[in-house]
């Protein structure tokens, strides 16, 4: 019995983040319908980043750059923007694992307001100058803000998940 909570535990510490990335891109909740005119964050720019800095192997390249593939595809953009940008994600996490001595949590988080703010640059240019895609920048602005406000809170919450299935507390 015990093994079998262990092998479950295992089970759920590996693949949870990857079911998650691809039930938060499937799902598309909209908060316009709860009457929150304003208010818009990329959920999988955090789980992406938060997963690729603390533990990067629990998310493939391959499973980030297919969830990219049916973002563009629930959301209606030019196939591959989305795995770019989620890929980009990657790469900044690996320098910034690679440049840091100290974990700090505040420091992180104003890595990622660095990191989705050039993303969603260059999403923005590419989409509008590429492709012709008409892109709100206030909505970008709006979703930038909440994502970088909102990373804080998931990280604790990714952090506690983590902390109850090992039973102890990570060292990043």
């Amino acid at each position: 019995m015990i093994n079998a909570k262990s092998k479950i535990k295992t089970f759920l510490y590996k693949y949870s983040p990857v079911v998650l990335l691809f039930a938060s891109i499937l799902n598309e909740v909209d908060f316009n319908n709860l009457g929150l005119k304003y208010f818009s964050f990329n959920f999988a720019y955090i789980l992406i980043f938060y997963y690729s800095l603390k533990r990067s192997e629990s998310l493939g390249y391959t499973f980030i750059f297919t969830a990219g593939l049916f973002n563009d595809v629930m959301i209606g953009i030019p196939m591959g923007t989305s795995s770019l940008s989620y890929l980009l994600i990657c790469a900044a996490t690996a320098y910034l694992r690679n440049i840091t001595l100290r974990p700090n949590i505040f420091k992180d988080w104003i890595f990622f307001l660095i990191t989705i703010s050039l993303l969603n640059f260059i999403s923005f240019i590419v989409l509008m100058l590429i492709f012709k895609y008409e892109v709100s920048f206030f909505d970008q602005i709006v979703n930038i803000t909440f994502t970088f406000l909102l990373y804080l809170f998931f990280s604790r919450l990714f952090d506690l998940y983590d902390n109850l299935l090992l039973g102890k507390s990570n060292a990043r």
